[in-house]
Formats: C-alpha cells, structure tokens, sequence
C-alpha cells in the first residue's frame, strides 16, 4: 500500500512557504486582472461586482494568505507544537485556492457554494492554530483566534450582501476586515519590529513601554469603532490623530538610525509609517478636507502592502536557515512597494484630474514589486532549508 504524501514537497514543510507563494501569486495575478476589468478590456460574469471583488480578493485573498503562513508558522515557535505540513497544509491551501477560483464559475455553480468555500478558510485557519494555543495555553496568543473570527466575520457580512440576505452589510465588512488586519499588524508589531531590530543590529537594546503598546492599539480601535459605526465630524478626528500621536511616539520609541542601512529593518519602519499616516489622512477625512479613500488606500496599498512584503521577505530567510539580508533586487522591490503607495496615496493630492493615469503607475509598480519578489523567493521557498534542519 503506498502510504506516501501527496504533498511531500518542502512547498509544504511550513506554512509560510505555501502560503507566502500564493500570496505572491495572487498579488500579480489579482492585479492584473482587476487593472483589465477596470479598464474595461476585460469583462467576466463574476459572483462578485468589481469594486468588491478588488477589496475582498486583496483583503481576504492576498493578506489573508500572508496572515496563514505567518501565523502556521509562528503558531509552531510560540508554542513548540507542530502546525500543518504536508497534506493537511496542501488541503488548507487548496480551501485558499478554490475560494479565488470558484467565484469565476458564478452561474454554474450555486452562489451559496461559492460563498462557503471562500468563508470556510478563515474559520479553519483558527481552528488549526487554536489546537497548539490551546494545548500550550499561549494565553498572548489567544488574541489571533479572536482576530480570525473578527475577520470571519467581517468576509461573512460581504457575503450576506451578495446572497441577498441582508442589505448594506458589504461595506461594513470590508471596513470590519480592513480594521481587524490593522490592529493585527498594531499587535504584531509590538512583538516583533524590537525583535528584529535588536536581532539585525549589534548592541541595540529596545526598551518596550507597555503604556505605549497599550494605547496605539485601543486608539486605534475606536478610531475604526466610530468608522464603522458612521460616525465622523470631530470626535473622530481628534480620536485620529491621537491614534497618529500615540503610535508615531511608540514606533519613535523604537527608532534607531543604523535601520536604514538595514532594508529588512527600514522596510517594516516605513510600513508602520503609512498605517500613522492612514490615521492622519483620517483625521483630515472627517474634517471633509480629503477623500476617505485615501486614508484607506494608505491604510492597505501602503501599511498593509509595505508590511507585508517586508514581513514575508524577513520571515522566509530566517526560517530557511539563511542569513539575514535582503538581496540588492529585493531593496528594490521595497523601494518599489512604497512608491506604489506614494502613487495611490499623495499624488491623487496633487493630480486630481490623473486618476486613471496613477491607477495605470501604481499597477505597474506594484507588479514589478512582486515580480521581483517571486524571483528572489520561488527557490528560497520551495527548496529545503539550506541548514539541514526541520522547516
């Protein structure tokens, strides 16, 4: 009887390999497409008109990817249990897959199916890191399953509105889903940024302030308590900008000059940076001095965005046994995530009347930013660890 793994590949060793690939993927593929559909070159019957499908696929697809690799991964160091390998990851990833696919099949396939297969992945990523959590009782960790299911519930509002069963729920919950990954990385960042900062500099010391962590995170939490509730004017404003205070002191706190002489350090700094300018950019937004959409687009395309790439470039040298470094063509691709951002974000500011022309600049950043990243990371991440070890 032949017993072997369908998936034994080290593809799924981890769940950062997998998932970080995908995300790579999807980050070109996802582009391209909605760039097209926009355009009008491109026309699909779609479960999902086309604004939507753009927030929920680089929302629930792109990020939530690069949220399951990390936190499979993250999860088994915590803890010191295993996460998913092999099959069970391959069969995780396929969830993943078939939830990007299917909604291509609308009008053959039931609109509920679709819908369930694209819901079903957050609540089994949960589950999944919640069994070592819970063996373990990593009581700090407790706070991603909450996460997780904020952020199901989030996609399930999206989906109630395209089944019909509710009206004026989507909205909510790209708003829901958008906050809920900001706080994450608020939460993450507290773990990680001093970590990996004394780790990539010699002699620093980072001194955390507890105080500091505390409030950029509740900050931040009413800010988009009040968003989604619809509320603006100037409470929201000032609760913006203290949030923009409160997290520019903290991430201040941390600074330490020899980062930028580090791209795998300056990379995670600058994209803390756009999530404090997202809170700024709010703040004008409630005073009706500037579209919302800019305070959003700096909260995903630049924190979310710069983040992520940033995280998945550090994250996967370090747990294939390589040395801590970004290559010149992934600085570059960091340079390129930004000036993505800097295009969506500031230059609507000054180009009001070039909208379609700095949609056209910013897709063509951003492409370049993951091509290079898939060209650097396709063989770090589907070849065994350089060290010999587990991962």
């Amino acid at each position: 009887m032949n017993t072997q793994k369908i998936f034994n590949t080290p593809l799924f060793n981890l769940g950062f390999r997998v998932f970080f690939s995908l995300a790579g993927l999807s980050a070109l593929i996802l582009i391209v497409l909605w760039n097209a559909i926009f355009k009008g070159n491109l026309t699909v019957d779609h479960y999902y008109d086309a604004t939507y499908w753009h927030a929920h696929e680089m929302l629930l697809g792109y990020a939530a990817a690069v949220i399951a690799g990390f936190l499979l991964t993250a999860v088994k160091n915590w803890t010191n249990q295993p996460t998913l390998s092999g099959d069970k990851l391959g069969g995780l990833a396929l969830l993943w897959l078939y939830g990007r696919i299917l909604p291509f099949y609308s009008g053959l396939l039931p609109d509920a199916l679709i819908a369930l297969v694209d819901f079903a992945f957050l609540p089994v990523l949960a589950y999944q890191i919640s069994k070592p959590i819970i063996q373990t009782r990593h009581t700090k960790s407790f706070i991603f399953i909450g996460l997780l299911a904020v952020l199901s519930i989030g996609n399930g509002l999206i989906h109630a509105q395209l089944l019909g069963l509710y009206e004026n729920t989507a909205w909510t919950g790209v708003q829901l889903v958008v906050a809920t990954i900001i706080l994450m990385i608020l939460v993450l960042a507290g773990r990680l940024l001093p970590f990996f900062i004394e780790r990539g500099l010699s002699g620093v010391l980072i001194i955390k302030n507890p105080l500091l962590d505390t409030l950029s995170i509740g900050s931040a939490t009413i800010v988009f308590a009040l968003q989604i509730g619809s509320l603006s004017g100037t409470f929201l404003a000032l609760m913006a900008i203290f949030a923009a205070v409160i997290n520019g002191a903290r991430l201040l706190g941390w600074y330490v000059q020899r980062i930028w002489y580090v791209p795998l350090l300056w990379i995670l700094y600058v994209g803390y940076g756009w999530i404090i300018l997202g809170f700024v950019l709010t703040a004008l937004s409630a005073f009706h001095l500037l579209s919302s959409v800019l305070a959003i687009h700096a909260f995903t395309v630049g924190g979310m965005g710069v983040l992520t790439l940033g995280m998945m470039a550090r994250v996967s040298l370090g747990h294939t046994g390589r040395p801590l470094k970004a290559s010149n063509a992934i600085a570059i691709a960091f340079v390129l995530i930004n000036i993505t951002a800097l295009i969506r974000v500031l230059m609507p500011l000054a180009l009001p009347n070039g909208y379609d022309t700095l949609i056209y600049a910013s897709t063509l950043t951003w492409l370049a930013a993951f091509a290079l990243f898939m060209f650097v990371y396709a063989p770090i991440l589907t070849r065994p660890r350089i060290d010999g070890q587990e991962g």
